[in-house]
């Protein structure tokens, strides 16, 4: 793999960490700005609309342009965004400058998963994807620990300015390490909004909505379950996450060999054994060490989704990957959020701490189903009986990445 993956799983590092970091810093940033904590939450839905809203709108902007410049554009414009948190003087300009950190997100995501896809062979697009998200993973087990602990002795600013330091860091390597990947001659907003066409895509992102809300149903509210059912004390439930994301880590790296062997059948596995770990969950919360095993199980098969997935809806976006490739960050945002609605509604209800976990199994069930069905489709569909000049000429018109995507044998 090449050296250049390592500086974009750096910046990615800075991004897990900025966005997980800020849930176990409410009390004190709501302490430090005078507002309360539920109004501190505000500020992580602030950076989720920021993903949402900067996906499609920063890649449409930064459609034609040479990859590696967009890139540290974007790394630079996480960085920057982190350092206005920091010196944020009130609530209402720390939730603004949460909103301008998310905006880079999804972008730098959808970018950087391509660039990963064309720094290697076409057998090892998904590892090389699942080695960038590695970064992500990491900081679960290390930055959001490390983070939420310094946070609490030197105040929440000081984690600001820490992942700062991380992300100008990941900012240099890009510009230092990673090749200079121009974009084809045919890039350009139109050509991008052309992938949208295929019903497949769609199933696709469907497929993430639905499917990884599971995970984010139960991971909402995993606190509460493990002191409340699970017996653990608050001072541990930071090591029973840091498991979680020592799952994902390792979910992640399985989930990017397997889907190179064999893409289709890895995520409709993925979601299946993902809705069977939520249910079980529901029984093995109520003693501590099968709730620890339980969760490293649900971290590993909810991440081992997240390389072929990615890698999915680049191979169904064909010849215009990068805005399809970024929309994936925003449809895992909506999955976070309509996840931990319906736990919520679950709770509401009166059926108990487990109930998210019930709720999650479903969701993943309804993923592997919407994945199943998309397989069936795509079976069904009549081989293509000719090549197209442009798909055969990749350096002429098409993205080499896209071309790879094109002629590599469908899963």
């Amino acid at each position: 793999m090449p050296l250049a993956l390592v500086a974009l799983a750096v910046t990615a590092f800075a991004i897990g960490t900025t966005e997980f970091a800020a849930m176990g810093l409410l009390p004190q940033v709501a302490d430090s700005l005078h507002v309360s904590v539920p109004q501190a939450g505000w500020l992580i839905s602030a950076y989720a609309l920021g993903v949402v809203v900067g996906a499609p709108l920063l890649t449409a902007l930064a459609a034609g342009r040479p990859r590696k410049a967009v890139l540290v554009a974007l790394a630079a414009l996480f960085a920057t965004g982190n350092l206005l948190c920091a010196v944020a003087p009130d609530f209402w300009t720390l939730a603004a400058a949460r909103l301008i950190t998310g905006l880079p997100h999804g972008a730098f995501f959808g970018a950087g998963a391509v660039a990963a896809a064309e720094l290697v062979a076409p057998d090892r697009r998904a590892r090389a994807v699942a080695v960038m998200f590695f970064g992500l993973t990491v900081a679960n087990i290390v930055g959001v620990p490390a983070a939420t602990l310094l946070g609490q002795h030197l105040g929440w600013r000081a984690t600001m300015l820490v992942v700062v330091v991380v992300a100008a860091g990941g900012t240099l390597a890009i510009a230092r390490l990673v090749p200079a990947l121009p974009s084809a001659e045919q890039a350009g907003l139109r050509h991008e909004l052309r992938a949208f066409r295929s019903g497949q895509l769609w199933l696709a992102l469907a497929t993430v909505v639905f499917g990884c809300g599971g995970m984010f149903a139960c991971y909402s509210y995993i606190a509460p379950l493990l002191t409340e059912v699970s017996g653990f004390a608050t001072g541990s439930v930071t090591l029973v996450l840091a498991l979680f994301g020592a799952g994902m880590t390792i979910g992640n790296v399985l989930g990017g060999f397997a889907a190179d062997r064999a893409l289709r059948p890895t995520v409709c596995a993925a979601f299946v054994l993902l809705a069977a770990a939520l249910a079980l969950f529901a029984v093995t919360a109520h003693a501590r060490w099968s709730a620890a095993l339980t969760v490293v199980l649900i971290g590993l098969f909810g991440f081992a989704t997240v390389p072929a997935v990615q890698t999915l809806v680049m191979q169904k976006a064909r010849r215009a990957p990068t805005l399809a490739s970024a929309t994936v960050q925003g449809a895992f945002n909506l999955a976070n959020a309509q996840g931990a609605y319906f736990g919520g509604l679950a709770l509401d209800a009166g059926f108990g701490w487990t109930s998210p976990t019930l709720v999650g199994s479903g969701l993943a069930a309804s993923g592997a189903l919407i994945a199943a069905l998309a397989w069936a489709a795509d079976r069904r569909r009549p081989a293509p009986v000719a090549v197209e000049p442009a798909a055969a000429e990749p350096t002429a018109a098409v993205e080499p990445a896209a071309a790879a995507l094109v002629t590599a044998p469908m899963h």
